[in-house]
């Protein structure tokens, strides 16, 4: 039965980790066997690890798993712990007698956010994701305001973590795991209504569809923070099968989401990141027009998933804190 995840996609786990006093944490997504990959950035400011290696023409085309962090550059440790959690598991690339394994990853800044961030000499993102990789699971996961999304904000309102997934009509899964940290927001004219109204499924973040006119003042840019401390980290993931090149495809389609969901959005403020992995377990009908309907559902899943990471997510208990969707809009 579909959970409206990214576990609906078989063949991968989902695990997060965070700690409330540093107010930060990351979230992974496991394969259960290499997953060709590819990624897209599109924001004026991204941290990241080994995106180079997904790009077309190089030698290793599948990853063992993905990591998305807070902490902005001292998150970018969380990969390691991703790795090292895989590597007990003897999984990795082969070379010769060593097996290395591959684990992208990219990280949103939420360093500002509220919190405890003195940590000493080592930042905790490499512990934090070797405990999100280890809680891993194929099952129902936790939203809103855990794991990579603890930490995250919009414009305006709480960010979060969010999911959400659907069937194409040639029988392919495609799923969408995203951390929202946006510069710009999320919701019309300051809400009830989200951008991506127009996509939403079974009421899955409050049912309230669009309003009847989008009010001038909600298409003026409002914008939060300075360059580089804003991020919308996203996850997709198919069963279908594909190579590297479909792949990087699906990627750049399933960035359209971002703009259905959030305004502004790709700011020189953001940086935004939309991996995309094909775990290979079903063939499209056609190689061109079955691309075509599963990167435009794909955008629609992101979309999704965007908003629910702001529907699902619950303030942080600190002093001035930005409020959660469901405070301002209880019910």
């Amino acid at each position: 039965m579909a959970k409206n995840l990214l576990t609906d996609v078989a063949g991968l786990m989902v695990g997060s980790a965070d700690d409330a006093r540093l107010a930060s944490g990351v979230t992974c997504v496991l394969f259960d066997a290499a997953a060709v990959a590819a990624c897209d950035v599109r924001g004026g400011g991204p941290g990241s690890r080994e995106t180079d290696l997904l790009a077309l023409g190089r030698t290793v085309e599948r990853v063992d798993a993905l990591v998305i962090s807070g902490g902005s550059a001292f998150g970018l440790d969380a990969a390691s712990g991703v790795q090292a959690f895989l590597r007990e598991q003897g999984r990795g690339f082969a070379v010769g007698a060593m097996r290395v394994p591959i684990v992208p990853g990219a990280v949103l800044f939420d360093l500002l956010a509220g919190g405890d961030k003195a940590w000493g000499r080592f930042p905790p993102y490499r512990e934090l994701a070797y405990a999100a990789a280890a809680a891993a699971t194929a099952e129902t996961f936790a939203l809103g305001s855990v794991g990579a999304g603890l930490g995250a904000t919009t414009v305006d309102l709480k960010g979060g973590l969010g999911s959400a997934s659907a069937v194409t009509e040639d029988g392919v899964t495609v799923a969408a795991l995203a951390a929202v940290n946006a510069c710009g927001g999320a919701v019309i004219g300051g809400g009830p209504w989200f951008w991506a109204g127009a996509v939403e499924r079974d009421g899955e973040y409050g049912g309230h569809g669009l309003p009847e006119r989008v009010p001038a003042a909600a298409l003026v840019p409002r914008t939060k923070g300075m360059p580089g401390q804003n991020t919308t980290l996203v996850i997709v993931a198919t069963d279908a099968i594909l190579d590297r090149s479909q792949t990087q495809r699906l990627a750049v389609m399933a960035q359209d989401g971002f703009a259905i969901a959030l305004h502004p959005v790709h700011t020189p403020l953001d940086g935004d990141i939309v991996f995309a992995a094909a775990t290979g377990r079903v063939a499209l009908p056609d190689p061109v027009f079955g691309l075509t309907r599963l990167g435009a559902v794909a955008a629609q899943t992101v979309a999704r998933a965007i908003a629910r990471g702001v529907y699902e997510a619950t303030a942080l208990p600190f002093p001035g804190a930005l409020p959660a969707y469901k405070d301002r809009f209880p019910g």
